[in-house]
């Protein structure tokens, strides 16, 4: 997955890769950078290593094609068939709907054969945080990014103890793991999943259709 940087002017901004619209660009410094610290720096995902991802938000989609570039194994939780088929048809190896299957950190260690998964791209927060705990292997790793399952519900504490887990909090990051970001996705061929544009007339309705989850990956403001 690792690639040579390519020579780069020395300015304040770490460019694009090659042929990447603006919108594409953009996607990058948050939700690219994102998944990308937390498969590749604060954890070392590996080929035959096995990656969690939750969702079909931006961070998600971005850590399913940099945990595939990196021929991991990815298990996908996710609330509706249709994006259950679609993040399959990107290389998604192993699907959970979350609203069928509740019991989700268990299913996920069934998937890995009672070993559990190497690392968890926790984006649900406290809501979700123990069933990504019951899904990991001992010693694993939980790169913790979101909480849109919630702040608050009880967290059985005692699991990250009994696993030798590593639970990490992260936001984006620097300016240099953005650029081995970018070699990578010009080595790779990955293109940001970019489902929705709207005018910046429409901001209401991009907000609108943001709190529907009815997006996948990123959403686009024309400017």
């Amino acid at each position: 997955m690792r690639a040579k940087r390519s020579p780069r002017r020395r300015t304040g901004l770490p460019g694009a890769p090659a042929g990447f619209s603006h919108a594409e660009a953009a996607t990058l410094t948050c939700a690219g950078l994102t998944a990308w610290r937390a498969l590749f720096v604060d954890y070392a995902v590996k080929p035959g290593d096995t990656v969690l991802v939750q969702g079909t938000g931006g961070v998600s989609v971005f850590a399913l094609q940099f945990a595939k570039a990196a021929v991991a194994t990815v298990i996908a939780t996710i609330s509706s068939d249709e994006k259950l088929e679609r993040v399959k048809s990107m290389g998604a190896d192993h699907l959970i709907n979350y609203k069928e299957v509740e019991a989700w950190g268990p299913k996920a260690l069934e998937l890995t054969g009672g070993r559990g998964v190497d690392c968890v791209v926790e984006i649900g927060g406290a809501g979700t945080l123990d069933q990504s705990m019951l899904a990991t292997w001992v010693g694993g790793h939980l790169a913790l990014i979101g909480a849109l399952a919630g702040f608050t519900v009880p967290v059985q504490t005692a699991l990250p103890f009994s696993k030798n887990l590593t639970v990490q909090r992260l936001t984006v990051g620097r300016r240099s793991m953005q650029q081995d970001m970018i070699a990578a996705i010009e080595a790779n061929g990955i293109k940001p999943v970019i489902s929705d544009t709207f005018a910046l007339a429409g901001l209401a309705d991009a907000f609108r259709h943001q709190e529907s989850g009815s997006h996948f990956g990123k959403m686009a403001l024309e400017i």
